[in-house]
């Protein structure tokens, strides 16, 4: 079943979250070893689901066996998204990352799909895909387009097979594709 992520959803979001990335290359350049992936991976998720989760914009399948994490546009005055307490390095890789991120993504309104994940024991059974489609569903509402980045090629395929193109790809600090799905966009005549 699929439901809008209260606070109470929080540990297990966060624990599906931690399993899921475990060796992706975006959260193992964030903290490359064992230990500090351990360490540091559930505070970085924590803390994203602590800065949306007022936004009712987290949908978990069955309390959280799969995530999608989306930001609905940013308006102005929006407050930023409080620091994270992470050790000097990671916290300079990770401003790395979302500098080049930021640079490729466009000026003009979105909705940006920031974290899409199942839980490795429920992988397969299109459970991100249907949260997936929550989130294009209100960008479709807002009429706007809606993105997303991944470092992993095999999701490219994937995130293609579901209407997303590639928009953008970042060599440095990291190889990056930033990819769009068009079909929530206002159209004009």
């Amino acid at each position: 079943m699929i439901s809008v992520a209260t606070p109470a959803h929080r540990e297990r979001v966060v624990r599906t979250m931690v399993a899921a990335f475990g060796s992706d290359p975006e959260l193992r350049y964030f903290f490359p070893s064992a230990a500090e992936y351990q360490a540091y991976a559930p505070r970085f998720f924590g803390h994203l689901f602590d800065h949306r989760v007022g936004l009712q914009t987290i949908w978990t399948f069955n309390d959280g066996l799969s995530v999608a994490m989306w930001k609905p546009p940013v308006t102005p005055g929006s407050p930023p998204a409080p620091p994270l307490d992470l050790p000097e390095a990671a916290a300079a890789r990770l401003r790395a990352y979302d500098e080049a991120v930021s640079a490729a993504m466009p000026s003009a309104p979105f909705w940006y799909l920031g974290v899409l994940a199942t839980h490795p024991d429920h992988l397969g059974r299109r459970y991100g895909r249907a949260l997936m489609e929550v989130g294009l569903a209100r960008a479709a509402a807002d009429q706007m387009p809606a993105y997303l980045e991944t470092t992993t090629p095999t999701n490219v395929a994937m995130y293609e097979r579901a209407g997303w193109e590639v928009a953008a790809k970042i060599t440095e600090p990291l190889p990056t594709w930033v990819l769009r799905h068009s079909g929530a966009e206002r159209t004009t005549a």
